[in-house]
């Protein structure tokens, strides 16, 4: 399955950005704005006002993966189950 970039226009900072990336990152970045009550205009202000190296795009796909990655850090250390990350490791280390 090929995933190509979908163009979508957002309001970053009061003036009008067009933003090219996965379907799938689109979704992720309305549940994380949902997640934080902020709006994904508001969402996308703030990554696109960090520091970073590259473009929007590049930033969105980035700050994505290091928020679910950050998420799943807490449930592992929360619930102490190591068993999911055996399980990973396993999985990858079998190819």
């Amino acid at each position: 399955m090929e995933a190509s970039a979908v163009r979508r226009f957002v309001k970053i900072a009061g003036r009008n950005a067009s933003i090219s990336v996965e379907n799938e990152f689109w979704d992720a970045l309305r549940e994380i704005a949902g997640y934080r009550d902020v709006t994904l205009s508001d969402l996308v202000t703030v990554i696109d006002s960090e520091q970073r190296i590259g473009t929007l795009a590049s930033a969105i796909r980035v700050f994505v993966l290091g928020f679910y990655r950050d998420r799943a850090f807490e449930h592992k250390t929360r619930n102490g189950t190591r068993q999911m990350w055996a399980t990973i490791t396993t999985a990858t280390t079998r190819h």
